[in-house]
């Protein structure tokens, strides 16, 4: 489990990232992830309940006084004190909540069987990267200018040989931060011109082409 970054927050597109430099792996999968929750600030068998669930099922441990922790014991005395996913919600994740388990579930599910599907895609595009994106571009910015967003604007020049296992790591990362690139635009014209295509070629159109062309 990659925790070089770790995100706060509501999840996937709107955590806030933070450093925290911990990697951890295990071949339990319920044990990880109570290991994870514990560095969060989360009591794993009281605050999430799939992992409750999956410990009283027996498909792995969630205990993690239970849990033998080798290599970094130190990390496991960290407390973030995330928020989570629900104290700092954003609209988008608001209105997600209502859609999968509030009164906008049915219609939803219904404007997903027909012509108007794509506007879940759309809304997301127009939502994330042309409003909370730009809006929050200091954190953007902040992770850019970190340690790893430096090491990788400067990485052809910074990279170590895989062969040399005799050099631990990176004394000196570089001054020049990682920039975005202005394709991103771009990228947001070509959402919207897949938007296009998946309405040009809905079922409800596609079929009436066909139709036609017979």
């Amino acid at each position: 489990m990659d925790g070089t970054f770790a995100g706060d927050g509501p999840g996937p597109r709107c955590m806030v990232p933070h450093v925290k430099n911990v990697i951890l792996a295990s071949a339990d999968q319920v044990a990880i992830d109570a290991v994870a929750a514990k560095l969060m600030g989360f009591d794993p068998l009281k605050d999430c309940k799939y992992i409750r669930l999956a410990h009283d099922a027996g498909l792995g441990c969630g205990d993690v006084r239970q849990i033998e922790i080798v290599g970094d014991l130190d990390a496991l005395d960290e407390k973030w004190n995330f928020a989570g996913p629900f104290k700092k919600m954003t609209f988008a994740s608001k209105c997600q909540h209502l859609i999968y388990w509030g009164p906008l579930k049915k219609p939803v599910e219904w404007s997903l069987k027909t012509i108007l599907a794509p506007w879940s895609y759309m809304a997301s595009v127009i939502y994330h990267d042309m409003y909370w994106y730009p809006k929050n571009y200091g954190r953007v910015e902040e992770i850019l200018n970190s340690d790893w967003g430096r090491l990788f604007a400067n990485w052809e020049q910074l990279e170590l040989s895989p062969d040399d296992l005799s050099v631990p790591g990176w004394n000196d990362v570089g001054d020049k931060p990682l920039r975005l690139d202005k394709e991103t635009r771009k990228m947001i014209r070509k959402a919207f011109r897949v938007l296009g295509t998946a309405i040009k070629e809905a079922p409800e159109f596609h079929a009436k082409k066909a139709k036609n062309i017979r």
